[in-house]
């Protein structure tokens, strides 16, 4: 009985007039799983590139003006992924909300929040001060990136089989 209010907010997302948009039209869903697409390739792919950077690899770019390239990348990614989500999940949110992918994914995308917020109040503060080379609490917190941001999208690809 504690789940129920939970439970009636997802099925109530998926039966407004956003989920019967999303379910009822033949091109705004895969229009809409593109975006997504599009979004987490931005959203990772920066991240991927920074997280390389900082673990040693392409030492001919300094990381602060490759971070001043990706960083805005990574969070315009991560609002047309999130945005583009939202929209998807509206579709058939009572069932999706249950599914151990989804939960998964959404638990490693906190995760990799915190773990940015982490880096970013931590090791990146004294980023100036790295010259060429990551401290080792900023290569830390960039491996735990790799770990986390990877696993989402695997665990969102696996949605579609639980």
């Amino acid at each position: 009985m504690e789940h129920e209010p939970a439970a009636s907010i997802f099925l109530s997302l998926q039966e407004s007039a956003l989920g019967h948009v999303m379910r009822s039209s033949p091109a705004l869903y895969p229009a809409v799983e593109i975006l997504h697409i599009i979004g987490f390739v931005v959203l990772v792919g920066s991240i991927l590139a920074l997280d390389l950077r900082m673990l040693g690899l392409g030492r001919a770019i300094a990381i602060q003006p490759m971070a001043q390239l990706l960083l805005p990348l990574s969070r315009a990614g991560f609002l047309l992924a999130i945005s583009m989500g939202f929209l998807l999940f509206s579709a058939d949110a009572s069932h999706v909300v249950k599914n151990p992918a989804f939960q998964s994914k959404l638990l490693l995308i906190a995760a990799a929040l915190v773990n940015v917020v982490i880096a970013h109040s931590g090791p990146w503060r004294h980023v100036k001060s790295w010259h060429d080379e990551a401290s080792g609490g900023a290569k830390a917190t960039a491996l735990i990136s790799l770990v986390l941001w990877l696993g989402a999208i695997c665990a969102g690809r696996l949605i579609a089989y639980f």
